[in-house]
C-alpha cells in the first residue's frame, strides 16, 4: 500500500489489490475516508467513511482535489 502524499496529519494511500472507480483512501490517526479521484467534469468525493469527524473528511477531499491529477497518474501507474 504505498503512500502518495502526506499532509497536516493526513496520510493518502493507494492499495495495490484494489478496483476501479480509480480512488485513494485518506487516513488521520486510525480513521479513514476513501475518495473517488472522478475527472475534470465530476470532481472528487467520499465515497465510504469509517470514523472520520466530517470537518476531516472535508479537508480531506480537499488534499485529493487539490492534486487529483497526481493521484489518478499514481493510480494508473499501480494498476495498469
Amino acid at each position: 500500500m504505498p503512500t502518495v502524499h502526506r499532509e497536516g496529519g493526513f496520510v493518502v494511500r493507494i492499495y495495490t489489490h484494489e478496483h476501479e472507480p480509480p480512488h485513494v483512501h485518506v487516513l488521520r490517526d486510525d480513521a479513514v475516508v476513501k475518495v473517488s479521484l472522478g475527472d475534470e467534469d465530476t470532481g472528487s468525493e467520499g465515497m465510504e467513511v469509517r470514523g472520520m469527524r466530517d470537518p476531516d473528511v472535508v479537508r480531506a477531499v480537499r488534499i485529493v482535489e487539490a492534486d487529483w491529477r497526481e493521484f489518478l497518474e499514481r493510480w494508473e501507474e499501480i494498476h495498469g
